[in-house]
């Protein structure tokens, strides 16, 4: 096993997994004729392992290629996927990749006890998304404070919708909450009564 390990490049024993394919044999007397046991050694295959080898038969199916850029954040992993024309895996309004996310988000966490939560992002699009997100609350707010009656923006996913919580906190004169049912939940930012 020490041997398949080596191979491998691996050192602690809680990253391989191995199979005994035929038990060693000392041979006459443990002199003669004696052989070693056969075993089948591999690495142990990670949620993250998982989620990279989806990833990339994915994009493969799809006809993308991208580099996978892999950030481990504390409380959860962040993927982002780098390359040319890759705009087919955001989708419309990003719904492709949240898709992507939830199905990456599911086989991670096949058959596993601790829970891992991996966020996907296509070269950068949640950052560029959240950005383009607060500076239309902003400009809102100030329609709301100077028409002082209430917006009701489109429907979007609870990511999104916290995006504008938070930009409407920052703002005086003015509130947000949510009103719908999923997946067509509203934000709706309304004067302060104050």
């Amino acid at each position: 096993m020490e041997a398949g390990m080596a191979a491998l490049g691996v050192e602690d024993k809680a990253e391989i997994e191995y199979e005994v394919l035929e038990e060693s044999n000392r041979g006459f007397l443990g002199l003669l004729g004696g052989r070693p046991a056969r075993v089948k050694v591999w690495v142990k295959e990670t949620p993250l392992v998982k989620v990279c080898r989806l990833l990339e038969e994915i994009m493969e199916k799809m006809g993308v290629s991208g580099e996978l850029e892999i950030e481990e954040l504390g409380e959860y992993i962040q993927i982002n996927i780098t390359g040319k024309d890759l705009g087919i895996l955001i989708g419309r309004r990003g719904r492709t990749l949240d898709a992507l996310q939830y199905l990456v988000n599911l086989a991670a966490n096949k058959g596993t006890r601790e829970r891992e939560r991996i966020i996907l992002d296509v070269c950068s699009y949640r950052k560029r998304r959240a950005e383009t997100l607060k500076n239309l609350a902003r400009r809102l707010c100030q329609r709301v404070r100077r028409q002082r009656r209430s917006v009701v923006l489109e429907p979007m996913t609870p990511q999104e919708r916290r995006v504008i919580h938070l930009a409407v906190q920052e703002e005086r004169g003015v509130v947000s909450y949510s009103e719908g049912v999923e997946p067509f939940r509203k934000v709706i930012i309304a004067p302060k009564n104050d």
